[in-house]
């Protein structure tokens, strides 16, 4: 995340370790750690060799891979910058002003978390679900966001009129960025972040309307196989490409489940889902 004297990102250093056990750094061009798997993955906006070498002497940690990018590099060359979606801007920190025609606003850090808002399948989620809320007639009263990244989606549902949010990710440093992003919309009384590992735990999901999991295959698949994933009333899935639509349509209860609608941009697909045996 941005904190003083950083007001944006430019370059990124970044460390690779071999584990996970690594001591709290206070260093104010620390961006945050990444922890997957069994490594931690330390984002810095400057070089830090010698700080990353007396890491490495103190605790053994070896060092795996390291990098010196462009933030645009780490976002797969796409400058992030406002965008708008027919009823919401979204603006990341950086910037100052905000856009003259802008119905509601979301102001968001997006530090080097997945869901900036310029991927397809988070496009495609935040537009769809603007049409949910908006166009469809549907009352969502609640929504729960599987793997919130950033937070937008959470964001984005409680702009637009969602009472209750809960927004899921099993990163600690995805659900700090997004506590950071729900503070800064002054949303705190609408969206809760919580830290789930969706493959061993999921909330209680009968007490959603709503459900986005814009995840990937294998994830999917394993939610798509438990009984109480089926508990909501309405689904918004995404995370995979056109080759994958057979395995995991094949993978859908055999009852209760229709499809609504499916989305496309890109190679990337999403469905939206209804099950008329929630609450059954």
């Amino acid at each position: 995340m941005l904190r003083p004297p950083h007001t944006r990102y430019n370059r990124l250093f970044v460390y690779y370790f071999d584990r996970l056990d690594l001591p709290e750094l206070d260093d104010p061009d620390l961006i945050g750690t990444w922890v997957e798997d069994d490594s931690a993955i330390l984002f810095f906006h400057s070089k830090k060799d010698e700080l990353i070498a007396d890491i490495c002497t103190r605790t053994g940690a070896r060092i795996i891979y390291q990098a010196d990018l462009d933030y645009q590099d780490w976002e797969s060359g796409t400058v992030i910058g406002s965008f708008s979606i027919k009823s919401l801007s979204i603006r990341p920190v950086w910037e100052q002003e905000k856009p003259i025609d802008a119905v509601q606003e979301i102001i968001l850090d997006p530090s080097v978390i997945f869901g900036s808002g310029f991927h397809a399948t988070t496009r495609l989620c935040l537009e769809t679900l603007e049409h949910v809320l908006l166009e469809s007639g549907v009352t969502v009263d609640s929504m729960v966001d599987l793997g919130t990244g950033t937070g937008l989606l959470a964001l984005a549902a409680a702009k637009l009129g969602v009472g209750h949010v809960t927004a899921v990710d099993n990163n600690p440093m995805a659900c700090e960025v997004a506590r950071r992003n729900v503070a800064f919309n002054d949303c705190a009384s609408r969206v809760e972040v919580r830290q789930l590992d969706l493959m061993t735990e999921l909330p209680e999901l009968g007490q959603y309307d709503l459900v986005i999991a814009n995840l990937y295959k294998g994830l999917l698949l394993n939610l798509f196989e438990q009984e109480r994933f089926w508990h909501a009333k309405m689904y918004l899935i995404s995370g995979f490409i056109a080759g994958m639509e057979g395995d995991l349509l094949a993978a859908l209860p055999g009852e209760g489940i229709q499809v609504l609608h499916r989305g496309n941009r890109e190679m990337w697909r999403l469905w939206l889902l209804k099950n008329s045996k929630a609450g059954s």
